[in-house]
Order: structure tokens, then sequence, then C-alpha cells
């Protein structure tokens, strides 16, 4: 009986020495996921960010992720998809996206946005909403300064290829289209990790 003792009790020291330094590892390993965590959220917290629709924009964020959380660019982020930009806006760049609001895309005449959203008409959508996009990371003291060389306005060319105009009116950059429409720039500098992003109140169209 007591050699049954000390084989039991041998059993659960052996269990113990065994389960000690697994606990210490455990331990340490979700020590070191937290501190991980708590410096992620103190860089985020350091960012400079600009709400847009509701929600912070991160600068260690790309064009995509931002614009996802906007509830103001809901339609934008859809036909994006739709165009199968997201890979692209995702990217390197540096890009400067002029970002037309829900409101922007309402202005246009009922059922365009349905329309461009068909498949068939997915070249179509892509030219407008390239249109949008410019090479390189233009911010508005960049603007600015382009308009001033320029005599009061800016000529920009576009992804798509086609031209847009930037100029200033009531201290508003404003955007004039090939069409002759103008969109002003209601949120500017929204910082991206691959770009920047100007909110604007119309959708600019090309011939």
């Amino acid at each position: 009986m007591i050699k049954s003792m000390s084989v039991a009790m041998f059993a659960v020291l052996l269990t113990q020495t065994a389960c000690g330094p697994k606990t210490e590892k455990n331990d340490d390993a979700m020590m070191d996921r937290d501190d991980r965590m708590e410096s992620n959220m103190d860089e985020r917290e350091e960012e400079k960010t600009v709400k847009v629709g509701g929600a912070e924009m991160y600068p260690s964020k790309n064009i995509i992720e931002n614009a996802s959380n906007s509830e103001d660019h809901t339609t934008l982020v859809a036909a994006v998809k739709a165009a199968d930009l997201v890979g692209t806006l995702e990217g390197a760049g540096p890009f400067t996206v002029f970002a037309p609001t829900n409101k922007a895309f309402e202005k246009l005449p009922k059922g365009t946005v349905e329309n461009l959203l068909l498949p068939e008409n997915k070249k179509k959508l892509t030219n407008i909403l390239t249109y949008h996009v410019v090479a390189g990371s233009l911010d508005s003291d960049q603007l600015e300064a382009m308009i001033e060389q320029g005599g009061g306005k800016a000529e920009l060319t576009t992804v798509q290829g086609g031209k847009l105009w930037v100029s200033k009116k009531m201290g508003k950059i404003i955007l004039t289209d090939e069409k002759g429409g103008t969109a002003q720039i209601d949120t500017k500098d929204v910082y991206q990790s691959n770009g920047v992003i100007h909110v604007i109140d119309a959708v600019a169209m090309h011939k």
C-alpha cells in the first residue's frame, strides 16, 4: 500500500513539474501578444487622423481600407469593387483620389449609378472612376502652389488620361472637368499610406 501511495505521489509530482513551465510559457506568450496589441493601439492613437463619414481615417491605412469605413462613401466603394479597382487602390501608388460622396452621386440623373454598376458597363464605370485619380500624392499645399504657378488655374492629367483643372474660389479648391462641371473639395488632405484623398461634392465627368 505504501508502495502504491509513493507511486501515486511521484505521478502527481511529475504532472506538476510538466505543467509548470508550460503555464509560464503560455503566460509569457499572452503577455507578448498583449504588449504588441497595446503598442499597435498606442501607435494608432499617435496618428494624426481626419474624420470622414463618421470614421477616423488613419495615415497608416491604404485608400481602400479607409474609404470602406466612411459612411459617406459607400457608393464610391461599391463602384470601385464593381470596376475591379480594389487591388489597384490598395497598391503602393501613390495616388491622389478626388472622392465623391454619396450625395455627390445622388446629383447624377436618376438611374445613372445603378446603370453604371451593371457588368456590361464596367469599362464606362472604370473610366469615370479613374478620371478621379491622379498619379502621385498631391496635397492641398501642392495643389495651391500649382494654381499660383499657373496664374489661377492648374491642369492635372488623370489616370484615365483625361484632364482636370484646379482653381480656387472663396478659399476653396475647385475642380473643373472636361464637360465644364465643377466640384468643390470639402475635406482636404486625408492622408493615406499610399497617397491622399480629397473629398468632393460632385462627380467629375470626362468627355
